[in-house]
């Protein structure tokens, strides 16, 4: 059990069970959320899942991978009813903790351009920008217009 601010919250791995409060965050946080059916597969799969959960509902999520020494985070949402509130922190961190006992060396994501809240979050635990991809995003409701993603990594040190 453990706390951010005023939350007292567990942290657990992801079920089949917990895909409907996900979905209300994965389609509350993107313009362009994920299906049903990809967060269910990232599941099947084995990708590491990592959910903030307090008084039986979800907060927050994590989905991650971890093979050949790296890691990288594929996709993070907290409500928007909890954000600022240390959520993404302690999820970041925890998936950084579980891939350094896998091995993992170093940790990768991809960041909206204009998601300038998540890049300063990720700044400040340690990632730097890498590169660029260009016109990585699809723009809801914008045609065919793309938006490019910031590439960004954090060397995992013990």
């Amino acid at each position: 059990m453990s706390s951010t601010d005023s939350i007292e919250y567990q942290l657990r791995a992801m079920t089949q069970q917990d895909l409907p409060e996900v979905l209300r965050i994965e389609r509350a946080s993107h313009p362009l959320p994920w299906s049903e059916k990809i967060l269910s597969d990232c599941i099947e799969v084995g990708y590491h899942t990592l959910v903030v959960e307090s008084e039986a509902r979800l907060h927050g999520f994590v989905i991650f991978s971890c093979a050949a020494g790296e890691s990288h985070i594929l996709n993070i949402c907290v409500a928007p009813e909890n954000r600022r509130g240390g959520i993404a922190s302690v999820l970041m961190e925890q998936a950084i903790a579980t891939v350094l006992l896998q091995g993992a060396s170093v940790m990768f994501l991809e960041a909206r351009v204009s998601n300038k809240a998540a890049i300063h979050l990720y700044e400040k635990l340690g990632f730097i920008e890498t590169g660029r991809r260009e016109n990585y995003y699809n723009v809801a409701g914008a045609g065919h217009l793309r938006e490019d993603a910031v590439l960004m990594a954090k060397e995992l040190t013990v």
